[in-house]
């Protein structure tokens, strides 16, 4: 069940800054912060003992490995470092790419972890997390310790009573030798009332300190994009690959099937009429008429066949054209507006063709509609698709259908395909396809 989160009534602020610095995420961030010095001084100190050793040792064969050893441990730190983020920033960073090796041994090991570029952002990450985790310990240490014992100081004639002047507490020297004592009730309430505004700001400052530290975190112990975009290319090519080879199996499928038998049968046809030619003359004349009713509908078959593969209408007068002699085989009536003042590279324009002209199968074939549309526009940089209909709905991508073999097809293009279905209808999919002209 869906919550329209926009017609919630918001939080007051005010409640809010009053229990940021006793709520639960407060403590986890200043927990992250207080842990962060100790942790990155000993990451700090293992990268630069792995450099400055490996470096040390370049004059021999050891140089290069030890430095291969340390990218390895800085790794295994920025493993630890993600589990840290997750738990207390509850920031969610995916592994980076793992070491690719191409062969056995320990040389090809060597070269792929020296290549790795997420082992050096994890070297990286070591050196210059140190100096912030320092100056982010201090500033929130400083303000979380002063916050509270200003906050607190009422109670410390309680507390300390030994440490209390003559008539209060000794807070701080005057620059002379003399110690200032603050023993009226204004002194004692404006102090605590100090105390409470840095108790209020220090879960706000610690949070800012923070982000700094997430930003780090995704950006240098995580998947590069550059390595997120070649593996969804990479993807993307096999479900090209993929959807070539079926693409070839079913003109194989339908040439066999279709075309092929009919020809095999009209050759035995016409080698049977050319034996009765001069036996029966009228048997063979009707032979020869079936024959040339086969040869037809083989024409016919090897016309839709081509016409599955890249129509000639779409080559010839573009979308508008070859869209419209789709919706006029279509069973159900469907209004087709294409409004492109230029056309797309043949590719795009391809695809933007068999795009619809499997959504206009599945209204004949499925939707049980009586009306239907085809809208085809530009945005910008993109194609845009929509073909509706006033079905019974239901049509879901992941139910295995041809759907889902759309969405991939779109998707190794760039593509998405969004699919609005709910179950009574009507029926809303809408493609985008990058624009080449």
């Amino acid at each position: 069940m869906a919550t329209d989160y926009a017609s919630q009534p918001r939080p007051r602020l005010l409640p809010q800054v009053l229990r940021a610095p006793v709520g639960g995420r407060a403590w986890r961030e200043l927990g992250y912060v207080l842990l962060s010095l100790p942790i990155s001084t000993v990451l700090f100190a293992y990268a630069i003992t792995m450099i400055s050793l490996s470096a040390g040792l370049l004059v021999t064969f050891l140089g290069v490995p030890v430095l291969a050893l340390g990218l390895v441990g800085c790794r295994g730190f920025g493993a630890l470092e993600r589990a840290r983020a997750r738990e207390l920033l509850r920031v969610e960073v995916a592994h980076p790419e793992p070491v690719r090796v191409k062969k056995s041994g320990l040389l090809p090991w060597i070269g792929a972890v020296l290549k790795s570029g997420a082992s050096w952002r994890q070297l990286t990450y070591a050196v210059l997390h140190f100096p912030w985790a320092v100056f982010a310990f201090s500033v929130a240490v400083t303000f979380w310790a002063v916050g509270w014992a200003l906050f607190l100081y009422p109670l410390w004639q309680w507390v300390f009573p030994a440490e209390s002047g003559p008539s209060g507490i000794a807070l701080f020297s005057d620059g002379r030798g003399n110690q200032v004592y603050l023993d009226t009730p204004f002194d004692i309430a404006a102090t605590s009332a100090v105390g409470l505004v840095f108790v209020l700001a220090s879960p706000w400052l610690v949070r800012g300190l923070t982000t700094v530290d997430r930003i780090m975190v995704i950006g240098l112990l995580g998947p590069s994009l550059l390595a997120g975009r070649v593996s969804e290319l990479e993807s993307d090519r096999g479900v090209v690959v993929d959807t070539a080879a079926a693409d070839l199996r079913r003109i194989e499928r339908d040439l066999h099937d279709g075309a092929q038998a009919r020809l095999v049968a009209l050759a035995m046809d016409l080698g049977l009429a050319k034996e009765k030619l001069l036996e029966d003359p009228d048997a063979a004349a009707r032979m020869v008429d079936e024959a040339h009713g086969e040869v037809k509908v083989a024409l016919q078959e090897l016309r839709d066949l081509a016409r599955g593969i890249h129509p000639a209408v779409l080559t010839d007068r573009g979308l508008d054209a070859a869209l419209s002699a789709i919706a006029s085989r279509c069973t159900v009536p469907v209004r087709v507006e294409v409004e492109l003042s230029a056309r797309p590279v043949a590719a795009i324009e391809g695809i933007a063709y068999f795009t619809v002209s499997e959504l206009l199968q599945n209204v004949s074939k499925h939707s049980g509609a009586r009306n239907a549309a085809v809208d085809v526009w530009r945005t910008r940089d993109r194609l845009m698709l929509q073909v509706t209909d006033d079905g019974r709905g239901g049509a879901d991508t992941s139910a295995g259908s041809g759907l889902a073999g759309l969405t991939e097809r779109l998707e190794a293009v760039d593509g998405v395909l969004v699919v609005n279905s709910p179950v009574g209808g009507p029926t809303t999919v809408t493609a985008e396809l990058p624009w080449r002209a």
